[in-house]
């Protein structure tokens, strides 16, 4: 009997009368085609025999192991090794390339072999690129490092010009300046860690002092049109705000007739300088006596003058002003003394006399001498009437007469 099998022969009672071959099916093998061919494998379930599909450009060979799978070439991969393999694109009819990504990327496309998920802050169809904000060193591992580029003060970006070793930031903001816009610019100053623009009031020009403010600080630095302060916003000395307050202009003198006549006429006469000698000596400096009276001939006495500080005419004021207040209380002491002394004559002692028919009585009284004793006034020893009818009072110091 030949006993093929039912499923992979041709016959099951036909076979060669020899060697007892049966004739099978494509894709089963055997004597009696009980077993799957080359580039066959028996299905699970029906034992029937499937051929593998490998991929003749991915596969090493046709055959396939009992669950299908195929043996794949390098960089080839899946059941039929008809896909690259991560790290490999571009299937062809010889085999996957590798992918190109620089080391940063263990991934790219299949077909058209773009890097994915690039590493180390990479950026770029095959990783040759830094992401945004980073650079590229210059060490053999192009590594990419982050900027030092503040995204305040810059757009972020920086790179390394040919010949350098540092970075450069690409473009600062305004206000800032430097390699890597760390710095205020001209016009700014820091200000909490941000630069500010100085603010001078437009008393300033860019022109002669381009830092306009100290960048630490921002205290204007050269203010012009007779402008001081902080931010050049008050006037110099001896000028003040015209009426528009907008500019400083010199303030002019207003003095007294009697001084404005002495200075004018002070480099023609003599009578000039003996003007209050003794003020000015007592009150002023020997620097603010030449400033007010030069001790030159030419005819700029009037404007030297002018130059006078306010200062010192404010001080030649104030000792005027002593002098009266010292004159005015010398005053009011004397009226004070001479009213006191009004007032001791009208306390003086005095006494009160009574004449009546047969008796004379004397009294004594005074303020400041409640506790007298004026016994000794009336003893009639030392009483006498003269003959015109006066009545004499002596005592051992006084003599009396009423």
């Amino acid at each position: 009997l030949c006993n093929c099998s039912a499923v992979g022969s041709v016959s099951a009672a036909e076979c060669n009368g020899t060697t007892g071959q049966c004739p099978c099916l494509e894709g089963y093998a055997g004597l009696r085609c009980e077993s799957c061919a080359d580039g066959f494998y028996p299905e699970p379930r029906s034992q029937r025999c499937r051929p593998c599909g490998c991929s003749p450009a991915g596969s090493s060979s046709a055959r396939c192991d009992s669950s299908g799978k195929c043996q794949c070439k390098v960089g080839v991969t899946d059941v039929k090794c008809d896909r690259c393999s991560d790290g490999y694109y571009r299937f062809n009819e010889t085999t996957c390339e590798p992918c190109q990504c620089n080391n940063h990327s263990k991934t790219c496309d299949r077909l058209t072999g773009t890097c994915l998920h690039c590493q180390e802050n990479t950026r770029g169809n095959h990783c040759e690129l830094c992401k945004e904000g980073f650079y590229r060193s210059a060490h053999p591992a192009h590594a990419c490092h982050r900027c030092p580029c503040s995204t305040v003060a810059s757009t972020g970006t920086c790179r390394i010009q040919p010949g350098e070793t540092a970075p450069r930031c690409d473009k600062c903001k305004t206000g800032y300046t430097g390699p890597n816009c760390n710095r205020c610019d001209h016009g700014y100053y820091n200000s909490d860690s941000i630069c500010v623009r100085c603010k001078c009031n437009g008393n300033v020009d860019p022109a002669r002092s381009p830092s306009v403010c100290k960048p630490e600080s921002g205290e204007c630095v050269g203010c012009l049109y007779h402008t001081a302060g902080f931010h050049c916003e008050e006037c110099e000395e001896g000028y003040v705000r015209d009426p528009k307050g907008t500019n400083c202009t010199k303030k002019e003198a207003t003095l007294a007739p009697e001084t404005r006549e002495l200075t004018t006429s002070a480099p023609n006469s003599t009578k000039a300088t003996s003007f209050s000698t003794a003020v000015v000596n007592s009150t002023l400096s020997p620097t603010t006596i030449q400033t007010i009276f030069p001790m030159s001939s030419s005819d700029n006495s009037t404007s030297a003058f002018a130059d006078v500080s306010w200062t010192q005419f404010n001080i030649i004021i104030l000792t005027v002003i002593i002098i009266v207040v010292v004159l005015l209380m010398g005053f009011v002491g004397a009226v004070y003394m001479y009213r006191e002394y009004q007032n001791r004559k009208l306390n003086a002692p005095f006494w009160t006399i009574e004449l009546k028919e047969d008796n004379i009585s004397f009294s004594s009284y005074h303020d400041s001498i409640p506790n007298a004793d004026v016994s000794g006034l009336l003893e009639d020893d030392g009483n006498e009437v003269a003959p015109n009818g006066q009545l004499t009072l002596t005592t051992p110091m006084h003599n009396y007469k009423a």
